[in-house]
C-alpha cells in the first residue's frame, strides 16, 4: 500500500515549487523506502525548476539527502530496515563497460527505483537525480543508499549526496590534489568551497580561492583558502600567477562552468598543469581555445562528474573524518529549515545569502 506525504514539487517551468501530496509505494524488487530526516537545497533543483535540465515536468525535488531505511524490497541484501544511509544519485550497476573495466566511478549504466511516486490524483514525477527526497519518505533503487555511521548528524551527512561531494571529489579525485601543491578554485559556492576544503584535507601549500562577492571570499578562508582573488577587482589569470611564482597553479577548479570562467582557468594553470570543470555548463553555451594552446600548454583538462565519487568507498571515509573533526561540514550548513520553505531558500540561493539551507523533518 502506497504512502501519501507531504513534498515538493515544480509543476511547471519557472513556476514557484509548492508542497504537494505524494504517493510512494511499497518497495519493490531491488528498492528501498527511505524515511527522509534531512535534505539540502541544491542549485541542481533550482535548475529543474527553472526547465534546465529537462522539461519532464512535473518534478518531485531534492536529492542531497539522508535519512533511515524503512522497508526494502526482495533482492536487497546491502541494507537492511533501520541502516542509516546518504542517498546518492549513481547506483554503479556493476556490469557496464566502465565497471568491468575497474571504474565503477564512471558507471554508464546508474539505476533507479522502477516504481514511478505520483500525485495524488496518479500523475506521475519526474524525480530529481532520479531520487526526490524534499518530502518525510522517498523511494529509490538500494545501490542509492549507503549505509554510513549513524552518529553523523543527518544535516551535515546529506550534503555529501550531491554539492560537498563534487567539490571534494573535484579536488581529491579528479584533480588528484596532493601535498604541496598549489590549486585555484574558480567559483566560492557551495561547490567551490568544498573544493577549497578538499584541497585543503590533501595538502595544498597554496589555495587560491576566486569570485566576485567578497562575503564569499571570507567564506573560502574558513575551509583553507591561503589567498583570495574578487574577479571585478582584479584579473584573475595575472593574480594567480602572481601567487605562484609566475607560473601559474598545479590544478585549477571551475566551480561555475561558463566559458569565461574555464578560459581563466585554462590560462591560471602552470604548464603541464590540470583543470578540472566541475561546474555544470546550460546547453547553449560555446568554448572557443587555440588549437595550438591547448597542445601548447600540455597537462590535462578533465570533467568530474559527481567528483568522480564511488559512494561505497568515499561516503564511509568521509563521514569518519568529519567524525574525527577533520572535516569540518558543518560549516556548510546556513540554516535548518521546514519544508514550505524551499522557495525561498532558493531566492536566499540565488542572491548568495547562503551555502546550504537544509531541510529538516
Amino acid at each position: 500500500m502506497a504512502d501519501s506525504v507531504q513534498g515538493v514539487i515544480a509543476r511547471e517551468k519557472g513556476a514557484p515549487v509548492e508542497v504537494a501530496a505524494i504517493l510512494v509505494p511499497d518497495p519493490g524488487p531491488g528498492e528501498t523506502l527511505v524515511h527522509v530526516q534531512a535534505c539540502g537545497v541544491c542549485h541542481t533543483d533550482l535548475h529543474y525548476k527553472q526547465g534546465g535540465i529537462g522539461d519532464d515536468f512535473p518534478y518531485f525535488l531534492g536529492h542531497e539527502a539522508a535519512g533511515v531505511v524503512e522497508a526494502v524490497g526482495d533482492g536487497v541484501t546491502d541494507v537492511a530496515p533501520g541502516d542509516f544511509v546518504i542517498l546518492n544519485w549513481r547506483a554503479v550497476c556493476g556490469q557496464c563497460r566502465a565497471c568491468r573495466r575497474g571504474r565503477p566511478w564512471y558507471c554508464f549504466s546508474t539505476h533507479n527505483a522502477s516504481q514511478k511516486m505520483t500525485l495524488a490524483d496518479g500523475a506521475p514525477l519526474s524525480p530529481a537525480l532520479g531520487i526526490g527526497a524534499f518530502a518525510e519518505k522517498t523511494l529509490v533503487a538500494s545501490g542509492q543508499c549507503t549505509k554510513v555511521n549513524p552518529a553523523v548528524r543527518p544535516e551535515v551527512a546529506g550534503l555529501l549526496g550531491c554539492g560537498v561531494m563534487a567539490g571534494l571529489g573535484a579536488a581529491l579525485n579528479t584533480g588528484q590534489v596532493s601535498r604541496g601543491d598549489s590549486v585555484a578554485v574558480i567559483g566560492c559556492g557551495g561547490v567551490g568551497h568544498a573544493a577549497v576544503l578538499g584541497a585543503s584535507l590533501a595538502g595544498a601549500a597554496r589555495i587560491i580561492a576566486v569570485d566576485v562577492d567578497d562575503r564569499k571570499l571570507e567564506w573560502a578562508r574558513r575551509f583553507g583558502a591561503t589567498d583570495v582573488i574578487n574577479a571585478r577587482a582584479d584579473d584573475p589569470v595575472e593574480r594567480i600567477r602572481e601567487l605562484t611564482g609566475g607560473f601559474g597553479a598545479d590544478v585549477v577548479i571551475d566551480a561555475v562552468g561558463r566559458p569565461e570562467t574555464y578560459r581563466q582557468a585554462f590560462y591560471a594553470r602552470d604548464l603541464a598543469g590540470t583543470v578540472v570543470l566541475v561546474g555544470v555548463p546550460t546547453p547553449e553555451m560555446q568554448l572557443e581555445l587555440p588549437l595550438l594552446d591547448v597542445f601548447g600548454r600540455g597537462g590535462a583538462v578533465k570533467s568530474s562528474w559527481y567528483g568522480d565519487c564511488l559512494p561505497t568507498r568515499d561516503f564511509p571515509m568521509l563521514v569518519d573524518l568529519h567524525l574525527g573533526g577533520r572535516l569540518p561540514l558543518e560549516k556548510f550548513v546556513s540554516e535548518t529549515i521546514a519544508l514550505n520553505d524551499v522557495e525561498k531558500a532558493f531566492g536566499k540561493m540565488e542572491r548568495g545569502e547562503v551555502l546550504r539551507s537544509v531541510v529538516v523533518f
